[in-house]
């Protein structure tokens, strides 16, 4: 049911990506996936039969709830990350362009998002930490491959509220888990994003930008 609502399962036709809105959703849904899945996955693999206990006590709660919140962040970073490097690569989309749409795309869906109550007091300085990777990142060195995805492992493996004497016997395990759950995102986003639609509406916003400053200017 989570595959087909955020438009990974069979049964639900995923919409392209052609411009901001298409991409924030896809953006903030894949995340959620990957975050939620991995983080519950984790726990119910270590809790056993005692899983459902975990959301029972208001102290675990507490933490499974900034975890949750903290690897969504992670996975947004990493998707990012990979979804401009994918614009880059495809010849379509030059790298000026995505230097200014995806840190646009990201705070638009950040500012959506706005401030969890449950999220934690380090919510607000993780987020400045995934919008300065995102704008100061060189998408002319990116590659195609699962290198970039390596803030949500290592936020799934930091932030579970997991005994560290467990977790570092799980530490291989619980960062491939990650990077696994990726892979379906991947190709996910290779068929979906359509970078010759997406160029042309960046281009069309441009210029009724332009046209919309001049017409400004002609009345003032």
């Amino acid at each position: 049911m989570v595959a087909d609502y955020v438009g990974i399962g069979s049964n639900k036709k995923s919409h392209a990506i052609v411009d901001q809105g298409s991409l924030v959703t896809f953006l903030d849904t894949r995340a959620s996936h990957v975050a939620q899945t991995a983080l519950y996955g984790y726990l119910r693999t270590r809790a056993g039969t005692r899983y459902p206990e975990l959301f029972e006590n208001p102290d675990i709660l507490t933490s499974i709830n900034i975890a949750k919140w903290q690897i969504w962040l992670a996975c947004l970073s990493d998707l990012c990350i990979f979804a401009g490097q994918t614009m880059y690569l495809s010849g379509q989309i030059d790298e000026p362009t995505i230097q200014q749409f995806l840190p646009s795309a990201l705070n638009k869906l950040l500012a959506d998002t706005g401030q969890p109550a449950e999220a934690g007091e380090d919510f607000a300085a993780a987020r400045e930490k995934i919008i300065q990777r995102v704008a100061t990142c060189d998408w002319t060195l990116e590659r195609d491959d699962d290198t970039v995805f390596s803030h949500s492992p290592e936020a799934l493996f930091y932030w579970s509220p997991i005994a560290d004497e467990l977790k570092k016997r799980d530490k291989t395990i619980v960062k491939n888990s990650v990077r696994f759950r990726w892979l379906e995102i991947r190709r996910s986003l290779r068929k979906l994003l359509d970078c010759e639609a997406l160029a042309a509406n960046l281009r069309a916003a441009e210029i009724e930008s332009q046209a919309t400053h001049m017409g400004t200017d002609n009345l003032t």
